[in-house]
C-alpha cells in the first residue's frame, strides 16, 4: 500500500464533505460521491438528447451512418452527435469505477 500525504486544507474539506475523521475513508467517500454525481450528468446529458431527438443514440448513430439525420452536418447537429457520443462513453466509463469502488 502507498502512503498519500494530504495537504491540509484538502483533508479539512474531506473531513467536512464526508463527516468522516479518517482520510482514507473520507477520500474513498469523496470519490465515490464524485464518480455518482458525474454518472447522474451523464446520464441526464443522455436523456436530454434522447428527448430532443425522440430516439436513442444506437439508433442516432445508425441513422447518421446511413445520412438520415436533417442537417448533420450543421453545427448544431455535428456538437450534439459528439457530446451525445461522449456521454454514452463517460456513462460506460463510469460504470466501470464504480464497480471497482463498489
Amino acid at each position: 500500500m502507498e502512503t498519500i500525504i494530504l495537504p491540509k486544507p484538502a483533508y479539512n474539506v474531506l473531513r467536512r464533505l464526508t463527516g468522516e475523521s479518517r482520510p482514507d475513508v473520507a477520500l474513498s467517500l469523496a470519490l465515490k460521491d464524485l464518480v455518482r454525481l458525474k454518472l447522474q450528468d451523464a446520464q441526464r446529458s443522455i436523456s436530454a438528447y434522447e428527448q430532443k431527438y425522440q430516439m436513442p443514440f444506437s439508433i442516432f448513430d445508425e441513422k447518421w451512418h446511413r445520412g438520415e439525420i436533417k442537417d448533420k452536418h450543421s453545427y448544431l447537429v455535428e456538437q450534439d452527435f459528439l457530446d451525445w457520443e461522449a456521454a454514452q462513453t463517460d456513462v460506460k466509463s463510469l460504470e466501470e469505477l464504480s464497480e471497482w469502488m463498489a
